[in-house]
């Protein structure tokens, strides 16, 4: 897959859902259908994952230890996510964020495991409703983005994608505007260009709160979105498939 290309992306996050006859059943749809001008990836959980056999879609894992190895009972390391064939890996998610406490600081070193070990890593970032109604959306977002670039260095921005996830947006039903979408992709953009200017406009941005097949089209056509970080609907073949098309 082309990396900061601004090929268009679509990313289906399974969370803790799925099972091989899902795998079975994406694998087969995606050797029917081929989509030329998008890159597809599934981010299955890490039992699904070595299910995957065929080179019809891209393969992401959902999350990754910032610990190359060793007694770290319960992890998975980028080594083994690469073994399996995971050329990306979700980090930050609102829900590992939320459920797991993970801390931005804790966020950066993961990235700095996947950036370090060849993995391509897809960076959620995002705010809960309490801070967009206090007005404060892009300085939650830029620590957010700054922890990252702070701890693995400007080059992270070479292989990287972008991810912006309104909590308030997710599992809700609820789904922000196209406008509001787009004003906080284009500050994504702008923030980051104050770093590597080259980078940040070549940077996929996707957008990750509740893109269903009915919204993706309108959402997909703002000037700074790449693409999506799917939910629900990627456990939807039909609808998956609808998505990527939008995309396509």
């Amino acid at each position: 897959m082309a990396v900061n290309s601004r090929r268009p992306m679509v990313a289906g996050n399974w969370k803790m859902n799925g099972d091989l006859a899902l795998v079975t059943q994406m694998q087969d749809a995606f050797k029917q259908n081929r989509f030329e001008n998008v890159d597809v990836l599934v981010c299955p959980p890490f039992t699904l994952l070595a299910g995957f056999s065929s080179n019809d879609v891209g393969l992401g894992a959902q999350t990754i230890s910032e610990h190359p190895g060793g007694a770290h009972t319960g992890e998975i390391s980028a080594v083994m996510l690469r073994d399996v064939g995971c050329g990306h890996v979700i980090v930050g998610h609102s829900e590992r964020r939320t459920d797991q406490h993970e801390s931005n600081t804790l966020v950066a070193a993961k990235v700095n495991a996947a950036f370090s070990s060849g993995l391509t890593a897809i960076l959620c970032v995002g705010e809960p409703l309490a801070v967009r109604e206090a007005g404060k959306v892009f300085d939650h977002v830029a620590e957010q983005l700054d922890a990252v670039i702070g701890h693995c260095g400007s080059d992270v921005l070479n292989n990287l994608v972008i991810a912006y996830e309104p909590i308030w947006a997710i599992g809700t039903g609820n789904t922000a505007s196209p406008e509001q979408v787009q004003e906080v992709h284009a500050f994504i953009r702008s923030h980051l260009a104050k770093v590597d200017a080259m980078a940040a406009a070549k940077i996929r941005i996707l957008y990750g709160g509740s893109v269903n097949a009915t919204n993706a089209a309108q959402i997909f056509a703002q000037t700074d979105v790449d693409g999506g970080l799917i939910g629900g609907a990627s456990l939807k073949v039909t609808d998956f498939l609808a998505i990527c098309q939008a995309a396509n």
